[in-house]
């Protein structure tokens, strides 16, 4: 009796979570694209049309986050346990921030220069958020575990990637930035792009243990 009831519910569970899981990512993949467009345009350096951009887009995904908490509390069937998703939409969320901050700090400090291994940063962070949209879609069948591992498998190596592009990136400041002030500026931008390919590190976590759970 009761596995009939959870049968009943749990469609209308998946039709309403998937669906709010796949505009977060989506969100993410819009910012991600932003932020590489902009900074591969060395025509037009403009950090504040940048960071209002990419504001608006961490706003909605404020939204999206919140939306789906709240659909949390209302809901009795969930795709997955409700700690589950609200570690999963949270992860999400801080990819959105960590573009978000990494914009702002470009503007804030006046920046007039995207560096290489900026422009690098940015590039592997779109990548990173396409296979997270990929991963996040496979929810829906999270039983085919081949499918969720190579894409779990794709953003660790991005990740990997980015860390090689960080460490490089800040050892060349140390070697030729001659002032400190700029030094500090440059780094803590590196820091916030490279800190992003950590946070869909940590979404990949998160549904590695949703795949154990549910598999």
């Amino acid at each position: 009796m009761f596995s009939t009831i959870v049968q009943y519910f749990t469609p209308k569970g998946k039709k309403l979570f998937f669906p709010l899981f796949d505009h977060a990512t989506q969100n993410v993949v819009l910012m991600a694209e932003l932020l590489k467009k902009e900074l591969n345009d060395t025509s037009q350096i403009n950090t504040i049309d940048l960071f209002q951009k990419i504001d608006r887009l961490e706003n909605i995904g404020d939204d999206i986050t919140h939306h789906i908490n709240v659909e949390l509390s209302k809901n009795f069937i969930t795709p997955f346990d409700r700690e589950d998703i609200h570690a999963l939409v949270s992860s999400i969320d801080d990819v959105a921030d960590y573009i978000h901050e990494s914009a702002n700090r470009m503007f804030l400090y006046g920046l007039t220069e995207f560096t290489k291994p900026m422009q690098v940063l940015a590039d592997l962070i779109l990548d990173a958020a396409f296979e997270l949209q990929k991963l996040i879609n496979q929810l829906k069948d999270i039983e085919n575990v081949e499918a969720v591992t190579g894409y779990c498998n794709a953003i660790n190596a991005i990740e990997n990637k980015a860390d090689v592009v960080y460490n490089q990136a800040v050892a060349d400041l140390f070697d030729h930035e001659k002032d400190p002030i700029q030094m500090i500026k440059y780094q803590e931008i590196l820091l916030g792009l490279e800190t992003a390919t950590d946070m869909c590190k940590d979404v990949v976590k998160v549904v590695e243990s949703i795949m154990i759970k549910n598999g």
